[in-house]
């Protein structure tokens, strides 16, 4: 493993993007390869030997690309395969999960709502956080057909803005004051939320904390990045490339896979 290494990033599509931009505002310096399995997205609906399985095979496209850490930029593929990769692979994983820890420390009202895939609510992890926080009123909500439509750059339909009033109206009936995103997608939908909620809620994505944990890590086994500048930041998809390039508007290196 070299100091000019890339870090790594998958997700089941573009969301990841979101914990991308992040990573690379706090690491300016460090080469990146990212994997968008968008071909398998939405990972949510689908079982956890099939996220392992899915997993599993984006971790060797990335070893294979010489990735010194990778991102598992992916609440649903974080929750039900990080401790399976970390058993298999000598590599450091940064995963994330669903921010409901701090949301329910902080939350005055004594409510919170959760916005993840179906996937990602019923893993184990997020179960043991809703045991671990019961005293908080903890409002969770599937988020089904964001992530398509997301993924077919739809952001902005009438249909989005529809199911997001559908997913968020009870929880803001219930008088929460966080809402946690658990789906890397979701951060694209921020304005369209903010719109339909009060503005005393505040909204929590993993971004910056998975930003500061994989910078934690790197420094810790010296491995940052020693050179100025990145040399490249390279993008993979496995389906037509311009909705990423949409939500990437001044990255050239965007590459399509039969993969």
């Amino acid at each position: 493993m070299k100091n000019t290494d890339p870090i790594g990033l998958f997700d089941s599509g573009i969301g990841g993007t979101s914990i991308w931009k992040e990573v690379h505002k706090l690491l300016p310096n460090e080469n990146t390869i990212y994997l968008a399995d968008s071909k398998n997205a939405p990972y949510g609906q689908k079982s956890k030997d099939e996220i392992i399985h899915l997993s599993e095979k984006n971790v060797e496209f990335l070893l294979n690309k010489n990735a010194k850490i990778i991102v598992v930029a992916c609440n649903t593929a974080t929750t039900n395969a990080i401790d399976y990769l970390r058993t298999k692979y000598s590599t450091p994983f940064i995963g994330l999960e669903p921010a409901i820890k701090p949301a329910a420390l902080a939350s005055k009202t004594g409510s919170i709502g959760v916005l993840a895939t179906k996937g990602t609510l019923n893993s184990n992890l997020v179960k043991e956080a809703l045991i671990a926080y019961k005293k908080t009123n903890i409002i969770t909500q599937i988020g089904f057909n964001l992530v398509s439509l997301i993924e077919t750059g739809k952001i902005n339909s009438e249909e989005t803005k529809v199911l997001l009033k559908e997913y968020l109206d009870p929880m803001v009936e219930k008088n929460i004051d966080h809402l946690v995103l658990g789906c890397t997608h979701y951060p694209y939908l921020i304005p369209l939320i903010n719109d339909l909620i009060p503005n005393t809620i505040k909204i929590i994505d993993s971004g910056k904390a998975v930003a500061k944990q994989t910078k934690k890590v790197l420094l810790e086994l010296d491995k940052l990045n020693d050179e100025s500048k990145p040399n490249y930041l390279d993008f993979y998809i496995n389906t037509n490339s311009s909705v990423l390039k949409s939500f990437l508007p001044n990255i050239d290196s965007i590459y399509e896979l039969d993969f």
